[in-house]
């Protein structure tokens, strides 16, 4: 017979595994580390630059930490052996990599179409880029992602709240209440999940990636959306003087989205503006001359790069410009006043 006492720790015990169980399941926050020569100090000076998980601290090259204030190069190493005994940086086998990467989630576009392109819908853990012209429906997918993210995983959601960087004043809330009304969403609690912030600088805008980070280790996020990457420095940095200072930034940008997408597990979405290819032999053969801007960097940066084009009427169309395990093809999608769908066929109107 087990007495009162011994089940009630036993429930304790119960309990504190479970604890466990659930910490071990998301990012490890960075608190943990304190002890063995790291102080509480040390973790308030390390979060104040942003870094709020061990999984940023093991991810981060050393020079980077010994430009945190008060943090010498023996407290440095340090920090970067105990998050190393933590997370696990070397080699594993291709089986183990495959069956973690077969827990990622798609979240879901909103057009079946246009989900089965992508393979089930925006990826989770890596960085999406939608490009093209204006009016081609790049504000309009990040406005339906920003409710699909909630949806429960079962109805192609990601189950967390939604992050919102916006660099040329597009977002729109009421377009939100229209596309979590057709989800059967509550609209009030769909407008909280989704924590917005407006860009006003390219210093700014990388600011705010701190900020998500902090936000992102203390309640559930599943995507982060950046509308759009480039629009800022495009003004910011003008002129071929500035290039190689601009490309150092959005590098450094597209390192910091790539790190919180896999620390956090979250989908990074960003949209990018086109330019027109003035080069007149190139222009010849291709029927679109009109490139994402951001140069080398920005494509190298993306996992997965869709091109949007105008069709007929409310018609969109989606292409795969570059993916390591998507083929090149395309589909047509719509945009509608509840957010991103299918296009219409004549027996809907019916």
């Amino acid at each position: 017979m087990m007495t009162e006492t011994e089940g009630a720790q036993t429930n304790e015990h119960e309990a504190s595994m479970g604890d466990e169980e659930d910490g071990l399941s998301g990012p490890l926050l960075i608190e943990q580390l304190e002890g063995n020569g790291i102080t509480s100090g040390d973790i308030r000076k390390l979060k104040a630059e942003g870094y709020h998980t061990i999984e940023s601290i093991a991810y981060t090259p050393k020079k980077a930490l010994l430009l945190v204030k008060g943090i010498s190069e023996a407290k440095a190493d340090k920090i970067s052996l105990e998050a190393a005994k933590v997370v696990p940086l070397g080699f594993t086998t291709a089986s183990e990599f495959h069956s973690r990467r077969s827990e990622l989630i798609c979240i879901t576009t909103g057009s079946k179409q246009l989900d089965t392109l992508l393979g089930g819908g925006i990826e989770t853990g890596s960085i999406t880029e939608v490009f093209g012209e204006f009016r081609t429906g790049k504000s309009q997918l990040c406005h339906t992602l920003a409710v699909t993210c909630q949806l429960p995983i079962d109805m192609g959601g990601g189950e967390g709240k939604c992050l919102y960087i916006d660099t040329e004043g597009t977002f729109r809330p009421v377009r939100l209440v229209s596309i979590a009304q057709r989800y059967g969403l509550n609209p009030e609690d769909c407008l909280d999940n989704v924590a917005y912030a407006r860009a006003y600088n390219a210093e700014h805008q990388f600011q705010l990636l701190n900020h998500a980070a902090q936000m992102m280790s203390e309640s559930r996020f599943s995507c982060l959306i950046v509308d759009s990457i480039m629009s800022l420095y495009r003004t910011d940095y003008s002129g071929r003087a500035e290039l190689s200072a601009r490309q150092t930034h959005v590098a450094k940008y597209m390192r910091t989205l790539q790190r919180l997408a896999d620390e956090f597990g979250i989908a990074v979405v960003i949209t990018n503006q086109v330019v027109a290819q003035v080069d007149g032999a190139s222009a010849m053969f291709n029927p679109d001359p009109k490139k994402p801007i951001g140069g080398n960097i920005i494509a190298h940066s993306s996992t997965t790069r869709l091109s949007f084009k105008k069709g007929r009427a409310e018609q969109r169309i989606c292409k795969i410009y570059d993916s390591p395990c998507l083929p090149e093809s395309e589909c047509v999608f719509a945009i509608y006043e509840d957010g991103i769908g299918d296009p219409k066929t004549e027996d809907d109107d019916n």
